[in-house]
């Protein structure tokens, strides 16, 4: 069984078991977070139950696992002749999430 959720503003393909990285959530480790906003869901038969947009009484719970930083974007801009150039970086927040169950 999969699904696929929207955290964060991206959609993620998650099944039972799997770890899944999504933008930060306010929870300490360990703590239990549930995705309501369910897009898809597939079955082992082979059988899909699609929303429009979001499937009705569908969700997915995870436990958090750690809150972590991705790896460090290079920023750089330059104006070429004019002696411009400016290096900056940024690390984005994320939450590594483990699903422990999908609900429909």
């Amino acid at each position: 069984m999969f699904a696929i959720v929207q955290a964060g503003g991206r959609q993620e393909k998650v099944a039972p078991g799997a770890v899944v990285v999504v933008d930060r959530l306010d929870a300490e480790p360990g703590a239990e977070v549930t995705f309501d906003k369910v897009l898809l869901v597939g079955t082992d038969g082979g059988e899909f139950v699609a929303g429009a947009p979001y499937v009705a009484g569908a969700s997915v719970t995870a436990v958090v696992e750690a809150q972590a930083k991705a790896k460090k974007i290079r920023v750089f801009k330059m104006k070429r002749r004019k002696h411009f150039r400016k290096t900056r970086g940024h690390r984005t927040q994320q939450t590594h999430v483990r699903v422990t169950s999908i609900n429909v």
